[in-house]
Formats: C-alpha cells, sequence, structure tokens
C-alpha cells in the first residue's frame, strides 16, 4: 500500500512531564495590522565615504506624505545598531528629533521635505553579514530583509519604493571597483588616492534591493542583446585568479536571460547587469536590481573543484536571481507576508527553466525530493505556517521551503490547471497591471483568474492554509466501469486546528494489465472532501498511476499489492509517476518492517519484489543513465519517517542500510557490470556523460554496502583515475562512511590537494560529517579544532555542522551526543550570527514525532538554548514555537 504522512499531533508517550515553561516569546507581528506607510520616499540619494573599519554615509530622503497614509506628520526611520551624527531637514540642522528603540522619529509639518542623515558604520565589525559588512578585504551589503537599516535611518519596508542616487569614494588600492546598483554614470580620480563612481537607478525599488560592492575585482565580460535589439553589458565579478573558474555562470546567464524572453515575454530594462562573488553570504544569492551579490558557490565552477550537482545548481540560482528582475523588483511585495509572492513565483521560473536547460522528467524528482525532505517535515512540525503567513516574530525565519518550495507547487497547480498557453497570459497580465508596484499574492492569483478565466476562489486556501493535504485512494471495478473514489483531509497545525478540503488536481492514467498501456492522461480536480470519479471501458481492472508528475503537493494513502507497485515502476511512461512507484514498493516495505509488523516470509517477499524491480532498472536499455540513476536512490530517511506518526531514526536507518546491503549483495554482478560501463566513459558535460558519473557512484554506494572490501577497493581506484571531482568526491563520500585504510588516506589526499580553495574545503568537511562512520561524532569534534574551521564564516559553519544535523548516525546519536552537538553550535554561533543559527533549530525542534527516550534528549536540549539569556530574535522565534 501507499503509505501517507500522518498528522503531526504529539503522541501521549512523548510528553515530557515537568518541562520548563518556554521562555517569553519576541512581539508578533501580524499581517492583518497593515497600513499603507505615512510617508514615502520618492528618491533617495546615497554617499558613501568608504573603509573596512569605518564607513560614513549620508542619506538625502526627499520624503512625501503618503495620500494614502494615514495623515500622522511623525516621519519614522528605521535603524538598527546605527546612531545618526546629523540631521537637516530642508537644509537646516534640527536637534528636534527622538529615538524609539532603534528607530528614529521627527515630525515635519509640511507635505514634503528633503530629510538629511549622516551616519558611521563598521562594516569590519558586522559579523552577523546583514547591511554593510567586510569579506576578506572587500565591501558588500546584504539589505533583505532588513539590513538596509543597519546602514542609514530609512522607512526600511518592501512598500516604499525609491529611484536611487549613489556615490561611492575611497581608496583606490584597497577598493579599485566600486559598483551599485543600475547604470554607472560617472566616475573619476581625487588625485589624493582615492577615487569615486556614481551610479543611477531610474527603476524605482525597495530598500531591501539596495547593493553596494566595493573591492579588488575582475570580470569575466560579455554582451547580450534583448529581444528588441538592445545591448547590455554582463560582467561576472570575482577575486583574481577565480575568473577561469565563471565561464559556467556566464552562459547560464545568457541562457537565462533568453529563455525568460522566449518563455514570459520578459526583457531586460538596464544597459548594465553585474554578478558579484562573495566569500561571506548568509544566503545563496541575492536579486538586487542590477547588481546581484552571490555566495561564490553558485558562482564559481570547473570540472576539478565542482560537481555535476555544482553545475546544476550554478545555473538554477544564477536563473532565479535574473528571474527576480520581473517577479521581484519590477513588481516586488507589499509587505514580507507577501513573501511567497516573489519567491514561489520565482522558484517555479527557475525550476522550468533547469527543465528546460537539461532532463525534465530528473528535474521534476529533483524538486519533489527537495520538497519532501525539507518542506513536508515542516508543514507537519512546530514551526508549520501557509505560503502566506498570518504573522511573524522575526522574518529572517520565514525564508523557508514552505514559503519558497510549497509556495512553487502551488503556482505549478495553476498553471497544470490552466495548462502552460493561459497560464502565460495570465502571468502576462500580472505583469502588465503591476510594473512599478508593491503587489500581494491576492493581486497575483487575481491577475491569474482573470488571465486564464479560472475560478479560484476556493484555491486561494492554498495561500492561507498550513499542513500538506492527505488524500485517500479507492479504486473499485465493476463490469466495463472504474469507479475512483477521493477523500482528503488536511491536517490542524498550530494556530490552525481546523481546515477547508483545498482543490487538488490530479493527473492521472488507467493502464491496461496485458498491454501496459493506456489510453491517454487525464486530469481530475478534488475540490471537496469526498469526490467519485467514474471511468468507462475497462473489461479488467486497471492499473491507476495517479499524481503523475506530482500534479498536487500531497500525501497518499492508495492500498494497492506490490505487483501492481512492479508494474508502474516497469511500464509508466509518466518518467515521474515510475520513479514514485519504485519510491512507494520501497517505503511500504521499510514501514512496515521498522513498524515490526513483517515475519521472515514477508520481509523475504518485499526484498525480493524490490529486487527484481531494481534489476530491471539496471538492465533496462530503454532508460537514459541520469534517469536510471534517481531510480536507484532509495527513499531519504527523513521521508521515511514522516510516513510514522512517531519515529524511531535508529531503527529506520538499520532497516534502509539492510536492505542496500541485500541490494548491494543480490545485484552485485549488475552493479559491477553498470560500474565498469560508467568508468569507460569519458568526461563531459553531456547528459550521456553526466548520466554515468552518476551511475558510477550510485553502483559503488551499493556495491561497498554490500561488500565493503570491494567498495573500498573499486572507490579508491575510482578516486585516484578521477579527472573531475563529481566522481572524487563520490568516491570518496562512499570511503568516508567505511572503517578502512583507503578512507584516511583519500581524506588526507583530497585535502593536501584542495588546500586553499575553500569551496573544495568545505566538501571536505561536510562528506565527514555527513558519512554513516560509527566515530563520526568524534570526528565532527575533532573537525570543529582543524585549523582549516571558522564559526564566522557561513559556508564553513554549515558545511561542518548543517551536514552533521542532517546525518541520521550523529544527529539522532542514542546517548543525545548529537543533540548536544547542535545545541551547543546554536549557543555559540548565535551572538556571531544569528540568521545562521536560527537555521539549525528545526533539526531539533522534531522532538514531539521522536520515540520517547531520543524525544526527552531533544526537548532537553531546546530548553538549554531557551535558558541563554540574550538570544537574538531568530533563534528565540524559533526556539519557543519549537517548545511551545
Amino acid at each position: 500500500m501507499d503509505i501517507a504522512s500522518r498528522p503531526a499531533e504529539p503522541d501521549e508517550n512523548t510528553q515530557i512531564a515537568d518541562a520548563a515553561p518556554p521562555p517569553q516569546a519576541p512581539p508578533v507581528i501580524h499581517r492583518e495590522d497593515y497600513l499603507p506607510p505615512a510617508w514615502l520616499v520618492p528618491e533617495i540619494t546615497l554617499d558613501f565615504r568608504l573603509g573596512i573599519d569605518e564607513t560614513r554615509v549620508t542619506s538625502k530622503l526627499a520624503v512625501r506624505r503618503n495620500p494614502a497614509g494615514n495623515g500622522a506628520v511623525t516621519l519614522r526611520l528605521n535603524g538598527d545598531q546605527i546612531t545618526p551624527i546629523s540631521l537637516k531637514v530642508d537644509g537646516e540642522h534640527v536637534n528636534d528629533w527622538r529615538l524609539d528603540g532603534p528607530d528614529l522619529l521627527l515630525d515635519l509639518p509640511g507635505a514634503q521635505h528633503l530629510v538629511e542623515v549622516e551616519t558611521a558604520v563598521n562594516p569590519a565589525g558586522n559579523s552577523q553579514l546583514m547591511g554593510l559588512y567586510a569579506s576578506n578585504g572587500m565591501l558588500c551589503t546584504q539589505c533583505e530583509a532588513e539590513g538596509f537599516r543597519r546602514i542609514t535611518f530609512f522607512p526600511d519596508r518592501p512598500d516604499v519604493l525609491s529611484i536611487y542616487r549613489v556615490r561611492m569614494s575611497g581608496d583606490k588600492a584597497r577598493f579599485p571597483i566600486l559598483l551599485a546598483n543600475g547604470n554607472c554614470t560617472a566616475q573619476g580620480e581625487n588625485g589624493d588616492g582615492t577615487h569615486w563612481a556614481e551610479w543611477h537607478d531610474p527603476w524605482p525599488k525597495p530598500s531591501y534591493l539596495f547593493a553596494l560592492v566595493a573591492g579588488d575585482l575582475v570580470a569575466n565580460h560579455a554582451t547580450f542583446t534583448t529581444m528588441s535589439g538592445r545591448k547590455v553589458d554582463l560582467n561576472i565579478w570575482v577575486r583574481p585568479g577565480d575568473e577561469g573558474r565563471t565561464r559556467h555562470a556566464m552562459d547560464s546567464l545568457i541562457a537565462s536571460m533568453k529563455w525568460d524572453e522566449q518563455a514570459f515575454g520578459r526583457e531586460y530594462d538596464l544597459d548594465l547587469f553585474n554578478v558579484v562573488a562573495v566569500a561571506d553570504f548568509n544566503m545563496g544569492a541575492m536579486e538586487n536590481k542590477g547588481l546581484n551579490v552571490f555566495n561564490t558557490r553558485y558562482v564559481l565552477a570547473d570540472p576539478e573543484t565542482a560537481t555535476d550537482a555544482d553545475y546544476d545548481a550554478v545555473e538554477g540560482v544564477i536563473g532565479h536571481e535574473y528571474f527576480h528582475n520581473w517577479s521581484g523588483n519590477r513588481v516586488t511585495c507589499r509587505d514580507w507576508f507577501q513573501l511567497s509572492l516573489k519567491e514561489g513565483f520565482t522558484v517555479l521560473r527557475d525550476q522550468l527553466f533547469s527543465a528546460d536547460m537539461g532532463s525534465a522528467a530528473v528535474k521534476r524528482i529533483e524538486d519533489v525530493r527537495v520538497l519532501r525532505s525539507a518542506q513536508f517535515p515542516e508543514d507537519s512540525g512546530p514551526l508549520a505556517h501557509p505560503i502566506r503567513p498570518d504573522s511573524y516574530q522575526e522574518i529572517s525565519n520565514f525564508y523557508t521551503a514552505t514559503v519558497y518550495n510549497k509556495g512553487a507547487e502551488v503556482i505549478r497547480m495553476m498553471r497544470t490547471m490552466a495548462g502552460p498557453e493561459r497560464f502565460r497570459e495570465g502571468t502576462d497580465l500580472y505583469f502588465a497591471r503591476h510594473d512599478g508596484e508593491a503587489a500581494t499574492c491576492e493581486d497575483f492569483v487575481r491577475a491569474i483568474e482573470d488571465g486564464t478565466g479560472l475560478d479560484l476562489g476556493r484555491f486561494r486556501l492554498w495561500y492561507s492554509q498550513a499542513g500538506t493535504p492527505q488524500l485517500s485512494i479507492r479504486l473499485e471495478h465493476g463490469g466495463t466501469r472504474a469507479v475512483l473514489t477521493a477523500t482528503q483531509t488536511v491536517p490542524g497545525t498550530p494556530g490552525q486546528p481546523d481546515k477547508q478540503p483545498v482543490p487538488v488536481p490530479l493527473r492521472l492514467a488507467l493502464f491496461d494489465r496485458d498491454t501496459g498501456t493506456h489510453s491517454g492522461e487525464r486530469l481530475i480536480v478534488l475540490d471537496k472532501a469526498s469526490d467519485t470519479f467514474v471511468f468507462d471501458g475497462f473489461a479488467k481492472p486497471p492499473v491507476l498511476s495517479i499524481n503523475r508528475g506530482f500534479s498536487a503537493p500531497v500525501a497518499i494513502e492508495f492500498e494497492r499489492p506490490a505487483q501492481d507497485l512492479v508494474f508502474l515502476a516497469a511500464h509508466d511512461d509518466d518518467p515521474f509517476a515510475r520513479y514514485e512507484a519504485m519510491q512507494n514498493l520501497v517505503v511500504q516495505h521499510l514501514v512496515a518492517a521498522v513498524g515490526g509488523g513483517l515475519s521472515e516470509a514477508e520481509r523475504g517477499a518485499g526484498r525480493a519484489a524490490i529486487g527484481a524491480a531494481f534489476a530491471a532498472v539496471l538492465a533496462d536499455p530503454a532508460l537514459d543513465d541520469l534517469m536510471r540513476g534517481e531510480l536507484m536512490i532509495l527513499p531519504a530517511e527523513s521521508y521515511l519517517a514522516e510516513q510514522l506518526l512517531v519515529a524511531d531514526p535508529g531503527a529506520i536507518h538499520a532497516e534502509r542500510e539492510a536492505l542496500k546491503a541485500w541490494l548491494g549483495r543480490e545485484c552485485a554482478a549488475a552493479l559491477a557490470a553498470l560500474h565498469d560501463r560508467a568508468v569507460g566513459v569519458a568526461y563531459g558535460r553531456d547528459a550521456a556523460a553526466r548520466g554515468a558519473r552518476k551511475i558510477k557512484t550510485q553502483a559503488l554506494n551499493y556495491i561497498a554496502a554490500g561488500d565493503a572490501g570491494e567498495g573500498a577497493r573499486r572507490a579508491i581506484a575510482q578516486y585516484h583515475a578521477a579527472d573531475n571531482m563529481t566522481d572524487r568526491q563520490g568516491a570518496l563520500m562512499v570511503l568516508a562512511s567505511l572503517d578502512v585504510p583507503e578512507r584516511a588516506e583519500a581524506l588526507a589526499d583530497f585535502h593536501q590537494r584542495y588546500q586553499g580553495n575553500a569551496l573544495v574545503i568545505d566538501k571536505w568537511f561536510s562528506l565527514q560529517a555527513g558519512a554513516f562512520h560509527p566515530h563520526v561524532l568524534e570526528h565532527v569534534r575533532a573537525l570543529a579544532g582543524h585549523g582549516d574551521f571558522t564559526m564566522s564564516n557561513p559556508n564553513r559553519a554549515r558545511a561542518l555542522y548543517m551536514a552533521a544535523a542532517m546525518n541520521p548516525v550523529a544527529f539522532h546519536d542514542a546517548g543525545g551526543e548529537g543533540y548536544r552537538l547542535i545545541g551547543d553550535l546554536i549557543r555559540r554561533l548565535d551572538p556571531i550570527n544569528p540568521q545562521t543559527a536560527a537555521r539549525f533549530v528545526p533539526s531539533l525542534g522534531r522532538w514531539r514525532r521522536i520515540e520517547p527516550a531520543r524525544a526527552v534528549l531533544m526537548r532537553a536540549e531546546l530548553e538549554r538554548i531557551a535558558a541563554e539569556p540574550a538570544l537574538s530574535r531568530d533563534v528565540l522565534e524559533q526556539v519557543t514555537k519549537s517548545l511551545g
């Protein structure tokens, strides 16, 4: 049977007696309290006198009373850890301002004024990496969501759109390149070793899209001619020496610009587009207008240092940030509750782009795997929230898989129901209506509704309800008729105990068992709690393939025999459905095994069915290797845990590894042949070569599980023969989990070979922290004291500790040492970088869904964190909700 995710209701056995009361939560900001700004800032001029230890900022705000505002005479300018040095109104110094917490308040009787504020900031001391900060001698900014207020006083909210003019001056030797949003209008030298540049962005934008970069950089330069014939200069700026690894990023940028014109009719609107790679960055990248700032890991790539997955990530993130030029910049958010307006829509756009650039089938499987491993647990845990939240305490905590990935799935459902052509009409209407505005999710849905002719009245529930809908499917046959009955429930989530049914579009096909074919795919929409759908023309009971292409982000419970899943794994012509049948075959077996509900005979029969399907995947000549590699991957342990009301991580890991080892032994000859074939394929970026590398590591993984000695022999040979990072990292990943002499040899060689390359050394840390080695926790502690480890760089901190938090062997250590490891990290990291620290809290917050002994230890760790006297809002909100 297909196993559905269970509601996130606490089991009585996991309640903690005499628990400490949760800490006091930060103030809550509610969506329903939104008011238009009292004052607008149509234009702003910024003057930066740059320095690493001190940068002086003079801002001139042309403020105007908002006719739609409340008429207040008080201008509120947000600030955060800054103090005004001087303040002028209409050219005159004033002293009648006041501070309300970090904000500056000023009473202005007239309708419009020029407000000038000078501040000083210390970029070198900004470990939070929000606002203006230093990174390896370079100055850069990160202003989303509320970083601009750490630079100067401003109404720092997305619905205040301004035209920016920026002047920067600084030491030419230290800051030879001066970049900001828009187009460079003038530049020159001062004659004292300093120089200056002036920038103008003609498109009104909110403060979160402001950007500045100054430093010693070199550019990979290219041009792009838009569909209207305008030439755009493109630059990807990196540290000297890194420019040779930017070709793929530039190719991806050009492909993105061309694709957005063809797929969505969106043309770039400036004369210049700059991308800058930064080593110290909290996020993946930022879409600042005309000046995208990227984490280096999503820019730098060559075969020696980047895996195929890294290449795909560069292409996807480059596309994502570029697509924001319209879905986020030209049309931005009215307030932060509307974050999915730009992020969900743009994730869908980057997914469609990547699908067109490579294998659409594989891309869809990858997207669903991310959703199930990251978003489904979020939906069933204490941090569950709708894609348009109703409240928040710290906005940085809402950059979540729900807002991004589920947000994309919700918009994809509209596209599925409308069809691509009508959906395009809806998005064209959305851009035309709201260009230059700060819009809402409702504005987007209304445009799609009007452009496609769909009635999306009930569909809006997807925006307001948290939780993953649970579908129960039953298929009955009589005469020549097949009758499908579908029932849905939406589990209760924190603050939303009762839910309404949502419209669920389901693509399906009914297969003839004898011919292995179907008469065409159909689309049904389940828009009520239960409904029945009748299909005629079936003399025999058909085999149902449902939710093809993952047409809806739901969990499905559908009892059916293993032979039906084996049939679909062999015959389904929808690649995702074929993958899903294979996954379900494994899931139903492992969940039953974990629960102790299998006799030895049943265990043997279950393994035999899986082995037959697995052998067919290995041997099928019609499969390309990229898809074959996907079908070989076992369900993630986090996804298996979601199938149980209360999960035992140790039992899940043991059963999954046992099945992997059994398959490695049962299919040893076929796996060895597959590995040998893949070894013979020369490196290339084409699909065939990439597929060969994918199955090479997958085969090696199973071989090592079934026979550690043979796995080590093949892995060390693959490691030393590798002429690319994909093969070398794949071999090292396998070796890192084995307790064999070759492990230490390969790890030492890898570190020596790539010493000084920060991104590759990140891999070295992650591979060890993520390994299923019996002494992995000891390894993580030792690595934390390694000379290459630092807490101040988010990439390095994530490389070690996030890999450990996602590793069931390390994190769910039965004695609680993994929980203590992550708890200690959160407490140490919070004073340095709260945003990064908060990302680790959800792993502990899953305690209600974990077996009682571990649940006690997880909650105790959360209570230790909560007892810290000066937690950031970021961490405190996550901990409070996780304990509540």
